[in-house]
């Protein structure tokens, strides 16, 4: 009872708290826990209570340090066995009415708030989510579709169709809903809204592999003409960089990276900051671009065959097992947003992916065996006919460093 004005004053607090909501389904799910601790402590207190006076008042010996009497033994009391029946049928009573009452409120958006309800499909993959947008049309190509970064319209009922590619996943947003499953051949749904604008962290609840534990994404929630315009960015073709003359070189081809190893944090500071304005900050187009840096990395994603996996619309790709990299120039996420979208994390990604997210496919491949060895992994080679210890993708840095300046270019 002392510690629970110490959780709700902001001791249980982050990105990821449950005590802070920011949205109806949250704010519903969290009066139903607070009144199933208000029961279960008033139990508590009473049980509690009730022994502590059953032990100091039949103690096995008096003040006096000598044996009490035994006292009149009995077969129980009709009375307080009824009491305690119907208190408990009571307490579950009080906790069953807001239970019933929410499982009905989250299940779907309310009905009437059904016509105004934005509708998003969200696929859990190992370890990544993608997140289609239905009512959002692109002439010959189909369904606009995002990477880790489920943006929606704030205010407004958001209806999200939970499906997965491959095995069970679970979509979580602590400070807007509770969590429910990605079943295989089953289609799942849940509801949320967000109050107001707002950058949101969101993470797979269900153990699904080997990097469960960063399979997340971020839900950034914009006032309707920011979304309105965003969508409509999002419509439009890769951004192709052309030579300007005497462009001077931007800062993204002269970074430092030095390998941060496996455990190094992937977020600064500063971006947890204002994460909705960093989120913001990274639509700009950069003012100054290495044209030449960046045709090369274009060629290299060529080459590099990541056009077997990802698409860039209007530029090259038509691969769906992974993230859409048309616009990741504008995400603050990367490697299933795990990592902040700068340039240094970036190049980490692509040099180093299994340390990153272990056994994640662009390590591992596709098709191939999957064997761990004593040095990496272990694939077969159709060539040669035999197992070769080679990771799926190789770039050394000033490949990745080409790469970086390229998919940071895709605006």
């Amino acid at each position: 009872m002392l510690a629970l004005p110490l959780l709700v004053g902001g001791w249980v607090s982050g990105p990821q708290s449950t005590f802070e909501t920011a949205g109806p389904v949250a704010r519903s799910q969290t009066g139903l826990m607070y009144v199933t601790l208000i029961v279960v402590m008033a139990i508590f207190v009473i049980v509690a209570g009730v022994l502590t006076y059953a032990t100091f008042k039949f103690k096995a010996k008096d003040e006096s340090g000598e044996k009490a009497p035994v006292p009149p033994q009995g077969h129980g009391n009709p009375l307080v066995e009824l009491g305690l029946i119907g208190a408990s049928v009571f307490a579950l009573v009080i906790i069953a009415i807001p239970t019933v009452k929410g499982i009905w409120y989250t299940y779907d958006v309310p009905e009437a708030e059904r016509a105004n309800a934005y509708e998003v499909t969200a696929i859990g993959y190992q370890w990544w989510f993608k997140f289609e947008y239905p009512s959002e049309q692109i002439d010959n190509v189909g369904t606009l579709v995002n990477a880790n970064e489920l943006v929606i319209p704030a205010g407004r009922p958001v209806r999200i169709n939970l499906r997965t590619f491959d095995v069970i996943h679970s979509f979580w947003v602590p400070k807007l809903a509770g969590k429910v499953d990605m079943m295989p051949n089953r289609g799942n749904h849940l509801w949320l809204q967000a109050d107001e604008p707002g950058y949101f962290w969101g993470q797979c609840a269900e153990y699904c592999g080997d990097s469960h534990a960063v399979m997340r994404f971020r839900v950034i929630a914009l006032a309707e003409d920011e979304f309105a315009a965003w969508v409509a960015q999002q419509k439009q073709p890769a951004r192709t960089v052309t030579a300007q003359a005497e462009a001077p070189r931007p800062a993204l081809a002269g970074y430092t990276f030095t390998n941060p190893g496996r455990n190094a944090p992937g977020w600064t500071r500063e971006f947890d900051s204002d994460p909705l304005g960093n989120w913001r900050k990274m639509q700009a187009v950069p003012s100054a671009e290495d044209a030449a840096l960046i045709a090369h990395g274009r060629q290299l994603f060529q080459e590099k065959n990541c056009i077997t996996c990802h698409t860039v619309r209007g530029h090259e790709g038509g691969g769906v097992t992974a993230p859409d990299l048309t616009h990741v120039g504008s995400r603050t996420t990367i490697a299933g947003g795990l990592l902040e979208n700068s340039p240094e994390n970036l190049h980490r990604w692509l040099r180093f992916p299994d340390e990153v997210k272990p056994g994640n496919k662009m390590w591992l491949g596709i098709g191939g065996m999957a064997n761990v060895s004593m040095q990496g992994y272990v694939h077969w080679d159709p060539e040669t006919r035999s197992f070769t210890d080679k990771r799926n993708i190789e770039v050394d840095d000033d490949e990745a460093r080409a790469l970086v300046a390229y998919l940071h270019s895709l605006k």
